[in-house]
């Protein structure tokens, strides 16, 4: 019963209930035997604050990308409130609900507590309690159940690369791709971002040399498509849209295959098919040029290739009536949208964030950028906005050569493929079909549930099985966890100073997250176990390299091993002989000097003249930067255009946006094209557990039509089985009107296989388990809106 408390008693009473009265649930596989005690947590604790005296020590939310800034509420060493930093201009004194129920992440019974090593098969929980001493040397030296790394890399002839890893987003993540990636020296990185925003930004890039910032609070008209900001980020950019839509200054046209919160605001919702929103932007800039609606002074002076652009679109008549019949909007609409486009003063065509909707992805973020350009709004107030960051000095690395490492050859069928972040896809499904020109036998995972998160997981599953040595550094017991050999538990984002950053591109900012207590139970922060993992490993993986490297042996000869050892990086460790607070200092005096400093110590945030600039306006709400000090406009000569890309041609891919057959929306009879999305009160499968979050969003249901529904008996709460090539889950009804009687939908994040995971375990569906393996041709990105499945009621 205590899993089941709601939120609201939660927040009435204390947090012991899921602190303390998890204890009982603490008895799992992932412990040897007995109750634990939960170190450094009083018997009794409560949300609610005091009027004593306590600290307020600023912070930067880790519960999703946007980062906001914060200040924990700390009474006896217990964190009894989280409030927003009125200083931050990214966050504005605002934080969501989900930024509000961090403290849970913090004090979640389920939290892993210390390092484990498994004693079972791998996905049945089953692990020892071990010191982290113990546990390294198990990732060095294995156990009779699983390898460690220096006897597969004494049988790889010290091939760094048959390590791969993993990275989830956040303030630690460089620190992890410097141990994995220039100190112990694989090229075998898939990041996040390939299963997110990978097209999106090498779209933009390719296109107006930035992603950029869409100044929302002085557009005035919008085209809003691969977003819903209603329903999936909550932050003052997503007020700045919303505030100023149905008829108060920002007409708001929304493309989405559902009616969503987002199209309930908007001036007009466009059903668009899914994967169409391609044929539907040349269709505009069809109507643009034709009728010469373009911005013909910057298109003049910027553009790079705008003539064959428009003879490519003239030629291939990507006409409105065109673009009807595979769109589902009508041709009126697309020549209505594209004349109040380009007769706003500031108009934006938003950039998107969210995963790759279809193989065309690259080409339609390429369209959409050059649309964009054709109104002239780029770099300008109200528009795309290039911005200028406020530079830190740049942290230096001693990096070993290592010339047995082989190179990385996930770029099979990938065009550009981005040699930092890889493809998830093509990688992991080279490896499972032995198409890899060498093997791959360990895993670094942190922060990252790539079970629940990449497309298929059957496939993701033998992957990790394939291995001989999978480690996870992480909060939570993932369902990646159960397949690891080695756990390290991870810090929570309150328990833990990070890497200062720089923010922003309009009013930029540095910020710094700073511990606002010590890390509870046997946890670490991530820096620390980098270091100390790197001191294990040091020493054991050189002697590997002098066996097999020649070129190693030859500067030995010349001059001495342990010269070499200590002056060519082979000292793995050395990156983070300071601690965190210490390089934040470093490097901060050395940009902005001491008083900058002691402001970011303070306050969590600097920026030049904080103390003159910011000013309260009214209670909730604060001027950062004076109007003519916003980076509005900066002056670049790099400002382009780049309408035909003619690098792109020698990849093998299209220099200009094209359509093709193949991307046409199709369903056969009898199936479900499935939809997949995100939710504001969830960051993908990272908060499912989070108990005053699930009070807020119980389960996630499959959207049917409501007449597809009536026909099959389908009713609200009945129990559907929806099947695809990959898999099948089982997952509550929700018919409405708000989707295409071919077309269905389920929120992701939801679905946790791990029964450690208390309060998300079989709760809901995992999109992941249905989503086929298919991949765009540019990036390899996971394609999430082509698969098609099939639904009963059981």
């Amino acid at each position: 019963m205590q899993k089941e408390i709601s939120r609201r008693r939660f927040l009435q009473g204390s947090v012991a209930l899921s602190v303390i009265g998890g204890s009982a649930l603490a008895e799992t596989h992932l412990l040897p035997s007995g109750k634990e005690p939960l170190s450094r947590i009083p018997e009794s604790i409560t949300t609610k604050t005091s009027t004593k005296q306590a600290q307020e020590v600023p912070f930067l939310c880790g519960i999703c990308v946007n980062k906001c800034a914060g200040f924990a509420r700390v009474e006896d060493g217990i964190i009894t409130k989280l409030d927003p930093n009125p200083y931050f201009p990214k966050s504005r004194n605002m934080l969501c609900a989900r930024g509000n129920a961090g403290i849970q992440t913090t004090y979640d019974p389920d939290r892993l507590k210390y390092p484990l090593v498994r004693i079972g098969k791998r996905g049945d929980g089953k692990y020892k309690r071990v010191s982290w001493e113990e546990a390294y040397d198990a990732i060095l030296n294995g156990t009779r159940l699983f390898k460690g790394l220096k006897e597969i890399l004494d049988e790889e002839k010290d091939n760094r690369s048959t390590i791969a890893y993993c990275n989830g987003e956040g303030l630690s993540k460089e620190g992890f791709e410097s141990l994995m990636g220039e100190k112990i020296g694989t090229v075998n990185y898939v990041d996040e971002v390939s299963i997110c925003l990978e097209t999106v930004l090498g779209g933009y890039f390719a296109t107006i040399g930035t992603y950029g910032e869409a100044d929302l609070g002085h557009a005035d008209y919008l085209v809003i498509a691969g977003a819903n900001r209603a329903e999936a980020i909550i932050t003052p950019d997503t007020l700045d849209l919303f505030k100023r839509s149905e008829g108060r200054g920002l007409k708001t046209i929304v493309l989405d295959p559902r009616f969503t919160n987002t199209a309930a605001k908007a001036d007009r919702w466009y059903a668009v098919n899914p994967g169409t929103d391609l044929a539907f932007v040349l269709a505009l800039t069809h109507v643009v040029l034709t009728e010469e609606l373009y911005d013909k002074t910057f298109v003049a002076s910027h553009a790079v290739g705008f003539e064959s652009y428009k003879t490519h679109i003239l030629s291939n008549k990507y006409t409105p009536e065109w673009a009807e019949k595979i769109t589902n909007i009508p041709a009126g609409e697309i020549v209505r949208t594209a004349r109040e486009f380009m007769a706003a003063e500031h108009p934006i065509y938003y950039q998107g964030r969210r995963s790759v909707f279809s193989k065309n992805d690259f080409q339609l973020r390429r369209a959409m950028a050059i649309f964009q350009g054709l109104s002239g709004n780029l770099n300008k107030k109200g528009g795309i906005i290039y911005g200028e960051p406020l530079k830190l000095p740049e942290e230096e690395i001693s990096a070993p050569i290592y010339s047995q490492a082989k190179d990385r050859f996930d770029h099979e069928g990938v065009a550009i493929l981005s040699q930092r972040a890889g493809s998830w896809m093509v990688f992991r499904d080279m490896v499972v079909e032995k198409k890899s020109p060498y093997r791959v036998r360990a895993m670094f995972m942190r922060k990252h549930n790539p079970v629940d998160s990449v497309p298929d997981t059957a496939k993701t599953i033998r992957f990790l099985e394939g291995m001989d040595l999978n480690v996870i550094i992480d909060i939570l017991p993932s369902d990646s966890a159960m397949f690891a050999d080695v756990i390290l538990p991870e810090a929570s984002y309150l328990e833990k100073t990070s890497p200062v950053t720089s923010y922003g591109l309009l009013e930029p900012a540095i910020v710094q997250r700073k511990a606002a207590i010590k890390p509870l139970y046997e946890t670490k922060v991530p820096e620390q176990i980098y270091k100390e993992l790197a001191t294990v490993l040091s020493k054991p993986l050189f002697d590997i390299s002098k066996k097999y490297d020649k070129d190693l042996q030859n500067e030995i000869k010349n001059r001495g091993e342990q010269a070499v050892y200590k002056e060519d990086g082979y000292i793995l460790s050395d990156f983070w002989d300071k601690d965190v607070s210490e390089k934040n200092k470093e490097r901060m005096v050395k940009a902005f000097g001491e008083k900058a400093w002691k402001i970011l110590e303070e306050k969590g945030v600097y920026y030049p003249h904080i103390e003159q600039y910011h000013t309260q306006l009214n209670p909730n709400e604060y001027r950062y930067y004076p109007e003519n000090r916003k980076k509005y406009h900066v002056q670049t000569d790099a400002l382009k255009l780049i309408c035909d890309y003619k690098h792109l041609a020698a990849k093998g891919v299209d220099p200009m946006p094209t359509w093709k057959e193949e991307y046409t929306f199709s369903v056969p009879e009898g199936q479900f094209r499935l939809i997949t999305g995100r939710h504001a009160q969830f960051t993908q499968s990272a908060t499912t557990n989070n108990m005053m979050l699930r009070d807020l969003i119980p389960t996630n249901y499959l959207w049917v039509n409501q007449r597809v529904a009536r026909n099959r008996g389908i009713k609200f709460g009945d129990m559907l089985e929806v099947k695809s090539r990959a898999g099948k889950v089982t997952i509550k009804a929700y018919p409405t009107e708000k989707i295409a009687p071919n077309q269905v939908f389920m929120a992701h994040g939801f679905g946790s296989m791990n029964p450690e995971m208390t309060m998300s375990y079989g709760n809901g569906a995992n999109d992941a388990i249905l989503l086929e393996d298919i991949h765009e041709p540019v990036y390899g990105a996971a394609v999430m809106n082509e698969t098609n499945v099939e639904i009963r009621k059981v």
